[in-house]
């Protein structure tokens, strides 16, 4: 048998998150050394000088709609509400504005996007209930992407999905699943029976051995905590597989004590929660004329409670967030501004707790990670998402992916 070919590169004169200069030994992908940058001689081996820019674990964008990214200028939300959107949205599709080559096309365009900014990993949920081209066109665009980031697919059924009105949903899902979606998705806060959509979501994931990724409580109604139904049947089913759930807005609504009580039963159920402080912003509130809700779950709650907390920016430059940058600095500026949190731990959500939640290797920049990182131009994490500068180096596995530099001039006259 041949010997494995071993890939051996350095990552010279980084500056890691403690102020350390260091230089970074990658063996096959792996994190092999982290030294004090000069003190060993490696000189022959190929890598990259860093020039002492902050190196950190490479960024993750857990909540994405890639099949929706990029249409702004093509489908108008009249109301600016989430009503609004889906409305929109669903009236485009029908209409037939979009297809396969457009969908493929825009998807690799947003995951290009997130790739320059630093993203190596993206789990995007796919409209699917009318059919399998958006499932199908997302997947084109993962394989243009092959070597350069992991694509996750969450098949997002429609509504119903109970019932006997549910029945062409429920076929659209298992069609899905059939084409190679690798969660089972759904909004159960907006089906007649939100306890009967995640029952079932529950079991044809354990059927086909997937995991499930639900849009949960997007509303600012407190009388609506389906949360609570998700982490009791979690935690009563015995399921094996991951379960996430998205948004949770209503448990920011809710009195301390039931903030408490409900992340505690999330906690047991193991379900990583992702605040999407983008689209939430931009959709909730806009009937609170008077001390406007943020539309942001209990971040602090679910921390105390010991529950794994990752940033999104769910929709990008679409009917649902008509802005958005496909930069997860720019949510982890929104959880520092809009949820009071450091920027330390703002990073970490949008950075080690995603590759957590999509249950990616670790990326720690310690011996034995993987070497999936993100070089960029600032003195500290603070500075980073605070300027959001695009001078960066995004690497996966240690290999160099993506680099863009900012160029920056004062002209002065005379």
């Amino acid at each position: 048998m041949e010997d494995e070919q071993v890939t051996e590169l350095v990552l010279r004169n980084a500056r890691l998150a403690d102020g350390r200069l260091v230089d970074v030994s990658v063996v096959n992908g792996l994190i092999s050394a982290v030294h004090d940058a000069g003190d060993r001689p490696d000189g022959d081996l190929p890598g990259h000088d860093l020039g002492g820019w902050l190196l950190l674990p490479a960024m993750v964008e857990p909540h994405a709609h890639l099949d929706k990214a990029l249409t702004a200028e093509r489908v108008h939300n009249v109301t600016g509400d989430l009503h609004g959107a889906i409305e929109a949205w669903i009236s485009a599709s029908s209409a037939g504005r979009f297809s396969f080559e457009d969908t493929s096309q825009r998807a690799s365009t947003a995951m290009e996007l997130l790739l320059v900014h630093g993203v190596t990993a993206v789990r995007t949920h796919v409209n699917v209930g009318a059919g399998t081209q958006n499932l199908e066109a997302v997947m084109d665009a993962r394989s243009h992407m092959a070597g350069l980031m992991d694509v996750q697919i969450v098949a997002l059924t429609g509504n119903p999905m109970t019932g006997p009105e549910g029945a062409a949903n429920r076929a659209s899902l298992d069609a899905a699943i059939e084409a190679g979606a690798d969660l089972v998705g759904g909004c159960p806060h907006l089906d007649p029976d939100g306890p009967g959509l995640i029952s079932h979501a529950l079991t044809v994931a354990a059927e086909a051995g997937v995991g499930v990724d639900l849009h949960v409580d997007e509303t600012l109604d407190p009388a609506v905590l389906t949360l609570r139904d998700l982490a009791r049947q979690v935690i009563d089913s015995g399921f094996q597989n991951s379960v996430s759930a998205g948004h949770c807005v209503t448990l920011g609504m809710q009195s301390p004590h039931v903030q408490a009580e409900v992340s505690a039963l999330v906690a047991e159920a193991g379900i990583p929660i992702f605040p999407l402080p983008q689209t939430n912003l931009f959709l909730q509130g806009r009937d609170h004329p008077s001390a406007t809700p943020r539309g942001l779950t209990a971040v602090a709650a679910l921390q105390k409670a010991g529950v794994l907390v990752a940033a999104g920016a769910d929709n990008v430059q679409d009917p649902f967030n008509l802005v958005g940058r496909s930069d997860p600095l720019e949510t982890a500026a929104l959880m520092v501004m809009a949820s009071h949190q450091s920027p330390e731990s703002s990073y970490s959500m949008v950075s080690t707790n995603a590759r957590r939640a999509l249950g990616l290797p670790e990326s720690l920049i310690q011996v034995g990670d993987v070497a999936d990182l993100v070089a960029i131009d600032a003195t500290s994490i603070r500075a980073a998402i605070a300027d959001a500068p695009m001078s960066r180096r995004t690497f996966r596995r240690g290999a160099l992916v993506a680099s863009t530099d900012q160029a920056v001039r004062i002209h002065r006259s005379g």
